[in-house]
């Protein structure tokens, strides 16, 4: 049986990808940020352990005890609000870089040993504008730039203990974050228009089953025609 370690479960893609883990009987780690949310998943994925942190504090990632062996980690937790650098406030950007950026990066460092000794895969959901910065996406976009930098790092510092890295970047997603996204852009939200979170699940979890003779470094998933 795997074991999965991930954030974000409690909707969009994370939740799209922990219901098929669940499924399929794979054992889970789900990081929630209140004992709130960690009841309404424990709920939701009978068996799931729950661990409480509050990721846009990272330094409360520090506590947390992990299982001695992780086949994966998966960051799929994120924030988003749009303005203009010119009107963007020093909290705008520690949300954004402290959520996106360091929190994953300091989930991985703690949970590294237990991938070593399990050979596991770290998954990074970026997005798209982990690749490109569009007006009134700085704060988003610098965080995601960050993370596909701490991705290409790690996978190179990991790779001689065995750990694999993967860089996922969906465009826009039919997830409470692209709705709230679309009310901030004050347009319509219709998540028809968008990409099934279960498509960017698909890809997520051809990455975690991939066999041990090759790696994925990044994954672009866009809209179909």
């Amino acid at each position: 049986m795997s074991v999965h370690l991930l954030t974000g479960a409690g909707s969009g893609i994370g939740a799209a990808l922990t219901d098929v883990l669940h499924a399929r009987g794979d054992s889970l780690v789900l990081v929630a940020r209140s004992e709130e949310r960690a009841e309404e998943l424990a709920t939701r994925w009978p068996g799931a352990r729950t661990l409480v942190a509050d990721l846009s504090d990272p330094a409360s990632l520090l506590g947390l005890v992990l299982p001695p062996a992780l086949d994966s980690v998966v960051h799929a937790a994120g924030v988003v609000d749009l303005a203009p650098v010119s009107e963007l406030t020093p909290q705008q950007w520690q949300d954004h870089l402290s959520v996106n950026l360091v929190a994953p990066a300091v989930l991985t460092r703690i949970a590294l040993p237990a991938l070593r000794e399990a050979r596991g895969t770290v998954v990074l959901v970026n997005s798209g504008a982990g690749l490109r910065a569009h007006p009134d996406w700085a704060a988003y976009a610098a965080s995601k730039h960050g993370l596909r930098a701490v991705a290409e790092a790690l996978r190179a510092e990991e790779k001689r203990h065995g750990v694999r890295v993967s860089s996922v970047f969906p465009g826009r997603t039919a997830t409470p974050m692209q709705e709230r996204v679309r009310a901030q852009e004050g347009q319509e939200y219709d998540a028809s228009d968008w990409i099934r979170p279960e498509t960017v699940a698909d890809a997520i979890l051809h990455v975690l089953d991939l066999p041990r003779d090759a790696t994925v470094p990044d994954v672009t998933v866009s809209p179909g025609p």
